[in-house]
Formats: C-alpha cells, structure tokens, sequence
C-alpha cells in the first residue's frame, strides 16, 4: 500500500506531465494553424467517404458491410441499403446503428452478400490481411467494390506502436492522446500494410481496379513533444516530395470484383 507522501507524489508528477504535454501540443497545433502546408494533414477520411459516396450514387447497393465500425460506422442506415456491420466486439448499440450487425472475425468466411464493403483503420489489426481478402472477396457480389484506410506499417508512429505494446500504449494514452481514450489501444499487427503489400495482396486474392493514394501527414501523433513533431514533419514532408510510398502514414485503397 502506498503511503499518503507517496500518492501526492504520484499526482503531483502526473500533474507535471500533463502541463508539460499540454505545452508541446498546443505549440505543435499553433504550427499546423501557421504553417499548414508543412504541419497540415490532407483528410483521409474525406477521401475514404467521397470513393463511398461515389460509389453509392454509382451503384445503388442493395447491401453495405462495413467491417470493423463498432458503435462508429461510417455511414448511416435508413439510405435505401441494408447496412451491415462487423466486428470482434460487440457494444449495446452495434445493434441499432446497423441493420443486422455480425461479432466474428473478417478473417473468416462471412455468411453475408454486400454490393460494397468498407473499413477504416481497421486492417492494421488483423492478424492475418490475407484470410481477411479472401474472406472479403468470398463476401462481395460480382461488380461489388470496397474501400478501406489503413495506417501504413513503416511510418515513424506505426514502428513506435510496434516497440511500445498494447499494454504501455493503454497507458500513454490518456497522457499523450487523451482524445483517442477508449477507441484506440487494441493490438496492431500491420500484416502487409504497406500501399504496394496490400495493393499486391487483393490482386491476388482476385480483386481487379486497385487503386491506392497514400497520404503522408501524421505528425499529431508526436505532438507531445515538440522536437519529435518537428522531426517526424520534416521526414513526411521529404517522402511527400519524393513519393515514398513505403514511408506513408496511411493509404486510401479501393478494389473491384470482377463483374464476370
């Protein structure tokens, strides 16, 4: 059992740590709002949700499966489709966000026919990306199409939540993300996650039309200490210019099966 001088301690260095966290970061955001073109993130969201849109307005599905939504999917039912979700996990309003809603793995066979499957920041922390695809493939109708985000496997961050663990990530988080408390900190694999891994992972599974845009601005993740956020912003600006994909912090991917 802690002594009380102990416990105060305890408190009072979290306090310290807190402030000094809160200074670095709202140094690093005064930055991004300064010098947006260096410290900016294009939207990779924005991206993901306008290949969706397009799709939808494209294709008129009769079912979405969005695999790994939880209780925060990325559109909403009530839009002239089935909405389908899916996850590892299940929470009391999986149930009413979605149509019908699904607790396995995409790694196995889905007993489920979509027009269109989606995901974001999901594929990270599949064990194994390559059952997943299959499983994916075997899900959608032909002509189907699907779109994901995933974080790429050889960004400074990813490399870093590789060294750190599930466990001391949970950690750190509320002290250096306190926004990401409860919807990040689950195990990440990175199986393939690299643009041209997964881009080479669904042709062979099968998927035609791939297409892949990488962004390379995820500097936010160090910005509880500035001199990190300095220096991962430099190393992403650099591999903008010179188009290393492999160094990308994440990637938009789209696929089609074959109509045939």
């Amino acid at each position: 059992m802690l002594s009380p001088s102990k416990t105060v301690g305890r408190k009072g260095g979290a306090v310290v740590l807190k402030r000094f966290i809160g200074w670095n970061r709202n140094a690093a955001a005064w930055l991004e709002r300064r010098f947006p073109k260096v410290f900016g993130a294009p939207s990779y969201k924005a991206e993901l949700e306008r290949r969706i849109a397009d799709d939808v307005t494209r294709l008129g599905p009769s079912a979405i499966l969005e695999v790994g939504g939880i209780d925060r999917p990325l559109l909403q039912r009530g839009h002239g489709f089935s909405y389908i979700g899916l996850d590892i996990e299940e929470r009391p309003h999986c149930y009413t966000i979605y149509d019908r809603f699904i607790v396995q793995s995409i790694e196995h066979p889905v007993n489920v026919e979509a027009d269109m499957l989606i995901s974001i920041t999901l594929m990270e922390h599949v064990p194994d990306n390559e059952a997943a695809a299959r499983s994916m493939f075997l899900v959608l109708r032909p002509g189907g199409v699907m779109h994901h985000y995933i974080p790429s496997k050889w960004h400074p961050y990813s490399i870093a939540l590789r060294l750190v663990g599930p466990v001391l990530q949970k950690w750190l988080i509320p002290y250096i993300r306190p926004a990401a408390v409860g919807v990040t900190g689950y195990p990440a694999f990175f199986d393939h996650c690299s643009p041209s891994d997964m881009a080479k992972v669904f042709r062979r599974e099968g998927f035609e039309k791939v297409d892949v845009m990488p962004f390379y601005r995820a500097s936010d993740y160090f910005a509880f200490f500035l001199p990190a956020y300095l220096g991962v912003a430099l190393f992403e600006n650099l591999c903008s210019v010179l188009n290393w994909r492999v160094f990308s912090s994440g990637f938009v991917i789209s696929a089609s099966k074959p109509a045939a």
